[in-house]
């Protein structure tokens, strides 16, 4: 993260921090493969019972935790929901996946937030890099926050990260 987005995140690290709390998760793609060249896995292809983590970005201390469930589907789409903010706050996550290489991905996705009287009041977007497990049944990311308001622009940045297993 650059240092500006350090002094940002650093002003408003616990608007960000709630805000991130309050809807992580997933998505990206290229020519997405559901199969890693060197082994027999699912690769990301499939549906995921995951642990997120909100971070601070500057020390990786764990600021709040929840449950989430992904759906990466063939052909690159992913789709997620959270335990980390009402779903009367939050429309699920939608996004794109994409093969990198070996048994990483990378995956970008978006949410829209909106307030209590039922306004939309920001856009949250996650990149997320992942690593999936050689027997293809665990997956760990690094997760990158960026938090827009409804025009546009960049207002926070934070972190998290993410530990998922299989759903079969």
């Amino acid at each position: 993260m650059s240092s500006r987005r350090s002094e940002r995140f650093a002003a408003s690290r616990g608007t960000a921090a709630m805000l991130l709390a309050g809807m992580l998760v997933l998505g990206f793609g290229s020519t997405a493969r559901a199969q890693s060249a060197d082994d027999g896995s699912n690769g990301l292809e499939g549906t995921w019972r995951a642990q997120v983590s909100v971070r601070d970005c500057q020390t990786g201390v764990a600021l709040r935790a929840f449950p989430a469930t992904f759906a990466f589907a063939k052909g690159g789409t992913v789709t997620f929901t959270t335990a980390g903010q009402l779903p009367s706050l939050a429309t699920p996550g939608l996004g794109a996946w994409h093969h990198k290489d070996g048994h990483t991905y990378t995956a970008v996705s978006e949410v829209f937030i909106f307030s209590t009287a039922g306004a939309w009041i920001q856009t949250h977007r996650l990149t997320r890099f992942i690593e999936v497990s050689h027997d293809g049944n665990t997956f760990t990311d690094a997760i990158g926050l960026e938090i827009f308001n409804t025009a546009g622009n960049l207002i926070a940045t934070g972190c998290g990260t993410t530990v998922a297993n299989r759903l079969e």
